[in-house]
């Protein structure tokens, strides 16, 4: 008994649909590897820049470097830690209000869209929401300082009268808040209105990731709408949440023109959101002072971006952590 064998299979036998599939597979993988390549390029470049320019500041311990800020006077005798720190402190302290005004709001918006407005009206909301980040942050500037401000400086005026007790509606040590507005709670504000977009649109895809079967089984088994959304969607995404969350703060630690045009800007460690010349970002730092530094103030700017840049860094990287957790549980990955 013979057997007879396929004879190997050459490039005249594989059919020319599949010989194009491979060659659209391999430019698409040569692609891709490219464009990711050159992320991690460009980030190692920007990280090198910031070191390298830096460097003369970071290493200077005599404070000479620092005192070349116009900001920062000789006679002070601030160094580049202190002023580091105090920026550090303003910038975590406005960035963080923001997220605690914006989280909420943004997955109430969220939730309205993916659960409860009709479809026609939520694709409406969605396409508005997403608008709103393509905003330029200097409207938003000029429109907080404008607009905004003189609507919410009666309203401090009141917090701080019946709620002065808590620290951060206090009062000055006179007994007075800032008469202009221009203090952390209204470039909070700002921040907040700038990041809704980002923490809502990320939260409202993975709201509706949420499987269907998931939603019927808790509405079938006699639960509300809030019991459905608080027993299904709100576990399946909490990384979701968190990631979009962090993401938002990302955002607030490095804005720049919204804060310079709004803030008050001064350097303490107090928490009182009222109190003017009491706060300062880094971003707002460097846009104030660069254009009078010389070349060794330009140096001590770019180790407060440096800062800045790992900070920023360290939240994303954190983000996508939290993520990539439950990315086989929420599909949020």
């Amino acid at each position: 008994m013979t057997t007879t064998s396929n004879p190997p299979a050459t490039d005249e036998s594989i059919p020319l649909t599949a010989k194009s599939h491979s060659a659209a597979n391999n430019i698409f993988q040569g692609i891709s590897t490219t464009a990711a390549v050159i992320i991690l390029a460009t980030l190692a470049a920007v990280a090198t820049f910031l070191l390298i320019e830096a460097w003369p500041a970071l290493t200077d311990s005599s404070g000479e470097v620092a005192s070349k800020i116009s900001w920062v006077r000789p006679d002070e005798g601030q160094s580049l830690i202190e002023l580091a720190g105090y920026l550090l402190f303003g910038t975590v302290l406005i960035s963080a209000v923001a997220l605690l005004i914006a989280t909420p709001l943004s997955i109430g918006i969220a939730l309205f869209i993916s659960h409860y407005a009709p479809r026609r009206l939520a694709q409406g909301l969605g396409y508005l929401i997403d608008l709103l980040a393509a905003i330029p942050s200097v409207v938003y500037g000029l429109w907080g300082a404008i607009v905004l401000i003189p609507v919410l400086q009666p309203i401090y005026e009141w917090i701080s009268r019946y709620f002065g007790w808590i620290p951060l509606f206090a009062p000055a040590a006179d007994g007075t808040i800032s008469s202009t507005g221009r203090v952390a709670m209204s470039g909070a504000i700002v921040l907040a209105i700038m990041v809704i977009p980002i923490i809502t649109a990320v939260t409202r895809e993975v709201f509706l990731q949420t499987p269907t079967l998931h939603e019927e089984a808790a509405l079938a088994m006699g639960a509300t709408r809030w019991e459905m959304i608080r027993m299904a969607v709100f576990p399946f995404g909490r990384s979701g949440v968190i990631g979009a969350t962090m993401l938002g703060l990302g955002r607030a630690l490095g804005e720049t023109m919204a804060v310079y045009m709004i803030l008050s800007v001064g350097l303490s460690y107090s928490f009182g959101l009222f109190n003017a010349a009491s706060h300062n970002t880094i971003a707002s730092f460097i846009a104030g002072n660069f254009p009078e530094a010389n070349s060794s103030g330009v140096s001590a700017l770019i180790a407060l971006g440096l800062a800045l840049f790992v900070i920023t860094l360290l939240v994303n990287m954190a983000a996508r952590w939290v993520v990539s957790r439950r990315a086989e549980f929420s599909g949020a990955n």
